[in-house]
């Protein structure tokens, strides 16, 4: 599983937000300058943030965006989910998937079984709040 562009940049621009959003909206433009990340790009992952519920949109002067929720309320396996879709390390695992016709044979089932636990448990035990440093070091670090 290789997280894509997409998913790394839209962790990016939720913790940014987070850490300046204080009392108002944080422009685009703010987040693609402090990022170095294009606009226009940032356009696109904002656009299926705002869609999923995960960011306010406030148009015009003052405009920009803020979390709809605290920091620490947003799961990076949330987050991930909804920019990359299922985060399953082989399709069989995927959400709606029907059961493999070799799954009785599969000797390998149990290993990518175990991989995707760990990996759905690793990514929600994350937070934007931690990504801010607002969890101590020791708890991003295990």
């Amino acid at each position: 599983m290789m997280i894509s562009t997409k998913g790394r940049y839209a962790l990016r621009f939720l913790v940014d937000v987070a850490e300046h959003q204080a009392e108002s909206f944080v422009p685009l433009r703010d987040v693609a300058e402090r990022q170095g990340i294009s606009e226009k790009y940032l356009e696109i992952i904002v656009k299926e943030l705002v869609k999923g519920g995960e960011l306010e949109a406030m148009r015009g002067k003052g405009g920009g965006y803020r979390l709809n929720r605290p920091p620490e309320e947003y799961s990076v396996r949330s987050v991930l989910e909804r920019m990359e879709g299922p985060l399953a390390p082989v399709a069989c695992l995927g959400p709606g998937q029907k059961p493999c016709p070799r799954q009785a044979d599969c000797r390998t089932l149990t290993l990518w079984q175990g991989l995707d636990r760990v990996i759905s448990d690793y990514l929600a035990e994350f937070t934007l709040a931690d990504l801010c440093g607002e969890r101590p070091e020791s708890a991003v670090t295990r």
